[in-house]
């Protein structure tokens, strides 16, 4: 493992602990779910895409962790993930709002999934191995892309791979109004890579089985 790979997981063990100290607000799924409408007008639509301000399938929120929701519904609100309109449904969300709805997606829908394999099935092909192992994506993610070393990571196995390559790129970009993301972790990780690169990886891990699901609103069926 190389410096600067222990660096980064150095600090993003330290960005964990920072996050274990700030003040929880009590998670209410049911409340959550009173809430969502506006969240299902396109999360609750299985494989619905995004045209703005990319093309890309909008990502599966059941099953995902909480406090992983929690920490990205905060980023779109504060900008430090740039996205129009996200920005604009997170502004109006309280705190408490936040942990609702985040509380909600993690439990909707997910009785019905089985638990991911441990190890990465089917193993990646050795070039997309070696690209893993550059970004030591595994080391914060988990050994299966579905068990990453604390909530506030995200479960990745079985996500859009066409999110996933956007999200990979957004951490890369910089000077865009409306495209990037702001995690001093991921930049440097994906700014390793060519975009080429950061695809392969995500049609990789978007193809592994997955704990993550969009459940379809009832209104949309």
């Amino acid at each position: 493992m190389t410096q600067a790979i222990r660096s980064l997981l150095a600090l993003a063990v330290a960005v964990f602990t920072l996050s274990l100290a700030a003040p929880a607000h009590a998670q209410d799924p049911a409340a959550g779910r009173q809430k969502a409408d506006t969240c299902m007008g396109c999360h609750g639509i299985q494989g619905y895409q995004a045209s703005f301000p990319e093309i890309y399938k909008v990502p599966k929120l059941s099953g995902q962790n909480t406090q992983y929701l929690i920490n990205a519904l905060n980023e779109y609100k504060k900008g430090e993930r740039k996205h129009p309109t996200m920005h604009a449904v997170a502004s109006t969300l309280s705190d408490k709002d936040i942990a609702d709805l985040a509380a909600f997606f993690h439990q909707y829908g997910a009785a019905d999934i089985k638990p991911a394999p441990e190890t990465l099935t089917p193993p990646p092909s050795p070039a997309v191995a070696a690209l893993i192992t550059k970004g030591a994506c595994t080391s914060c993610h988990g050994a299966n892309f579905s068990k990453p070393i604390d909530p506030s990571y995200p479960k990745l196995a079985g996500q859009y791979a066409s999110y996933l390559a956007a999200a990979l790129k957004a951490y890369a970009t910089e000077g865009n109004p409306y495209v990037g993301r702001n995690n001093a972790i991921m930049s440097v990780q994906a700014k390793q890579f060519t975009h080429a690169e950061l695809e392969r990886i995500a049609d990789y891990v978007g193809s592994l089985p997955s704990e993550l699901r969009t459940v379809q609103n009832p209104r949309f069926r």
